[in-house]
């Protein structure tokens, strides 16, 4: 495919959305093109609001089809590309999947991510001093999100069953971050399954490059 003719993701390179999104395409063995947006600066200018309204990253575009928000978008390079499934087959499979997705985006980001690890070691080396009441609400809620997790696949290797699917590829970057938190060993000790699938997608994405530093 030419580079004209690959798709191009605009986000920043240090995004754990813009991560995940590269990461499924890497899956899928899809070359594309990275135009590098920072969320905080031409993220809020018109020509980037153009390709998504709210000014977040990553957005994507493929030829005439333009999209923003990751789970559908990695959705669509799942079922307009050829290379391995990325969804479970079942329907019960894709709801677990699913829900894994959900839960990443609506709790455990939030909590594992902006909670522990930036708190604790992103915002000390900009010089930024940790909150202390964010600090313990994370605190609370992290073994909440991780209970949650570990039980959507309780056979399985991967989060929604015995299949790499687009769970495992959205919830990598994010455990990437919260493995630098103090408290990973910790919280990830009462988990055993989940601490092994960290391992395990740890190793299967270190060749895409993304987390080299």
């Amino acid at each position: 495919m030419r580079a004209a003719d690959l798709p191009t993701v605009y986000g920043a390179s240090y995004s754990v959305y813009a991560q995940a999104l590269r990461l499924t395409l890497w899956a899928k063995g899809v070359g594309y093109n990275l135009v590098e947006v920072d969320a905080w600066t031409e993220g809020k200018q018109p020509a980037y609001l153009a390709r998504h309204p709210f000014g977040r990253i990553p957005a994507f575009q493929h030829g005439d089809v333009r999209l923003y928000e990751t789970a559908p978008t990695c959705r669509y390079v799942d079922e307009a590309f050829e290379g391995p499934a990325l969804q479970p087959s079942a329907p019960s499979g894709r709801a677990s999947m699913g829900q894994a997705i959900s839960i990443m985006d609506n709790y455990a980001y939030r909590t594992l991510v902006w909670g522990l690890y930036v708190e604790q070691v992103e915002g000390p080396r900009c010089g930024r001093r940790p909150d202390p009441v964010r600090l313990d609400a994370s605190r609370r809620e992290a073994p909440v999100c991780l209970a949650a997790l570990e039980a959507i696949s309780p056979e399985g290797e991967w989060l929604s069953g015995d299949t790499l699917s687009l769970a495992d590829l959205h919830a990598a970057p994010m455990f990437r971050l919260f493995a630098e938190a103090p408290e990973y060993d910790e919280l990830m000790s009462s988990h055993p399954r989940l601490l092994k699938w960290s391992d395990r997608i740890k190793t299967a994405t270190q060749p895409a490059g993304l987390f080299d530093r």
